[in-house]
């Protein structure tokens, strides 16, 4: 038989009448473990003590997979116990979802469903009120949208969830004959759901005047057993497909105290309070692009300097006049815009090579092919490089600088 898991959440502990045992593999003739399926992971617990480690749909029937075989035996009563942290954990975090995306029908446009996990591990209890044994983990949504769901969006819906959850709607659940549930347009369906759907009924989640789903997983009975609701972060898993991820319950509140005490450790380290924090920010950007407008303004006076002391020094080399030397401060395609600048106005031949000796960049007027020069030099230097004629680039010599300036100019 089906589990009685999501019809009854609260049960956590049952007896039962062992139906078969394989090896492990254990099914009741009536059980209360949920059943991996629908985005939501399977119940822990122990059956008569022993670990159940896994719970699995099987043939019209709920395999419950235990940890070592067990001492009972087929037609024996056992009791099986469902963790309560991980169930409680389960059912929050799942009507949750629920809450979030009816959020998102009010915040996004063209609101599809297109999917949901929790994803949980145990550990240890250490914070207040907090059971041995916890939770903690991310929960996504998968929103099918066409809206991009930016910071603002991604702060609207954490606020629009918490005040479902403050608002204490009712959470209640019904099975419906297939075609009325598939009619009804207020019913949230996972494509695949709707596809995948067997039999003559449907498993709909209501939470009242904010969501109608088609969902066969645990939940809690009112919006405010939910608790605190934290949004972690948001990603693009698919064309078409927003993923925002989030947590419930002790891990919202430490993440939402983490997230306070670094505003306000940036807000001390900046010498204001955390209302103000964007006005500071603001400064400190107009700061520092005042910074770096002086600082490429001083570096191009210095190439400009160290140019007009590289045109002192022009070497005549084939009935060509050749300008060579390290620039400052330039990448590869800054020392190939400098040289293509001084090509044909301060010499035939520009060669310029970075001050680490790691690029050199060489344009001409095409009397001498600038990628010939490229190729002698990483002949001679190693790396590799090429180009046009007219100009060309190198990188990955093993010379310093100068050798590879003394290599051009000879």
């Amino acid at each position: 038989m089906a589990s009685l898991a999501a019809t009854e959440p609260e049960v956590r502990t049952f007896t039962a009448t062992v139906e078969s045992v394989d090896g492990t593999s254990v099914v009741l003739e009536e059980t209360y473990f949920y059943a991996e399926g629908g985005g939501q992971p399977p119940d822990r617990g122990t059956i008569d003590g022993v670990d159940v480690t896994d719970v699995q749909h099987g043939d019209d029937r709920v395999v419950h997979e235990l940890a070592e075989p067990p001492a009972f035996a087929e037609g024996d009563t056992v009791e099986g116990v469902v963790d309560d942290a991980f169930r409680t954990y389960c059912m929050r975090a799942h009507t949750a979802s629920h809450l979030l995306y009816g959020a998102g029908r009010r915040v996004l446009d063209d609101l599809g469903y297109g999917g949901f996990d929790i994803g949980a591990s145990v550990v240890d209890g250490d914070d207040p009120g907090e059971p041995a044994g916890g939770v903690e983990g991310k929960v996504r949504v998968d929103f099918a949208t066409p809206t991009e769901i930016d910071d603002a969006a991604l702060v609207e819906l954490e606020r629009v969830t918490n005040r479902a959850v403050w608002a204490d709607y009712a959470v209640t659940w019904e099975t419906l004959p297939r075609e009325e549930a598939l009619a009804r347009e207020d019913v949230a369906f996972n494509t695949k759901t709707e596809e995948g759907i067997a039999g003559d009924t449907v498993r709909v989640v209501t939470i009242e005047d904010w969501d109608v789903a088609a969902c066969g997983g645990t939940h809690v009975r009112s919006a405010s057993e939910v608790g605190p609701v934290t949004v972690l972060d948001r990603s693009n898993p698919g064309e078409g497909l927003a993923r925002v991820e989030f947590t419930v319950g002790v891990p919202a509140v430490e993440r939402r105290a983490r997230t306070r005490r670094r505003a306000m450790d940036a807000a001390t380290a900046l010498d204001t309070r955390v209302a103000d924090l964007p006005d500071a920010v603001a400064r400190l950007q107009d700061e520092r692009d005042d910074r770096r407008a002086e600082r490429d303004a001083l570096r191009g006076d210095l190439v400009e300097a160290r140019l007009a002391e590289l045109r002192e020094e022009t070497v005549e080399k084939a009935g060509a006049r050749w300008l060579v030397g390290t620039l400052p401060g330039l990448d590869a395609n800054g020392l190939a815009d400098r040289a293509q600048a001084a090509a044909g106005e301060d010499a035939d031949v520009v060669a310029f090579v970075g001050a680490d000796g790691q690029y050199l960049a060489v344009a001409s007027t095409g009397e001498v092919d600038a990628g010939d020069v490229i190729a002698d030099v990483t002949d001679e230097f190693g790396g590799g490089g090429g180009g046009s004629p007219t100009v060309a680039q190198g990188g990955g010599l093993s010379a310093d600088a100068e050798a590879v300036v003394s290599y051009l100019r000879a």
